[in-house]
């Protein structure tokens, strides 16, 4: 099983860009599809982004296209999120998540068994 924990949240303007890292452990991170999800104060959790578990294949919401890029080291045991052009709306706490060894990656909570605690990223206009 493996465990997640995030890093890299923090207070920054709007447009400036910001990189989070999600750290795994445990065996089976290099054969999990992963993503990142992100909740909005008052808001449900939202889909943000997912990569398959070899890094061939990206997903992004439509909200973060273009702006957002997902990535991971499947050597260092960890995945990224670099986000760039950053909106006040992007405002939320970010959540790394896995799913089930060998499985596609999805864009529901549903799809994925593993979380981390999330980190937060405040962005002000």
């Amino acid at each position: 099983q493996v465990q997640l924990v995030e890093s890299g949240g923090a207070l920054v303007q709007a447009g400036d860009s910001l990189r989070l890292s999600c750290t795994a452990t445990g065996r089976s991170f290099s054969s999990s599809a992963m993503s990142w999800f992100r909740q909005a104060p008052g808001k449900g959790r939202e889909f943000v982004a997912a990569i398959n578990w070899i890094g061939s294949s990206t997903y992004y919401a439509d909200s973060v296209k273009g702006r957002f890029v997902i990535s991971r080291d499947n050597v260092q045991n960890m995945m990224y999120l670099q986000m760039r052009a950053l909106k006040s709306e992007d405002t939320a706490v970010y959540f790394c998540a896995a799913r089930g060894t060998y499985r596609a990656y999805g864009d529901r909570e549903g799809d994925y068994d593993v979380w981390g605690q999330g980190t937060l990223v405040t962005v002000s206009s």
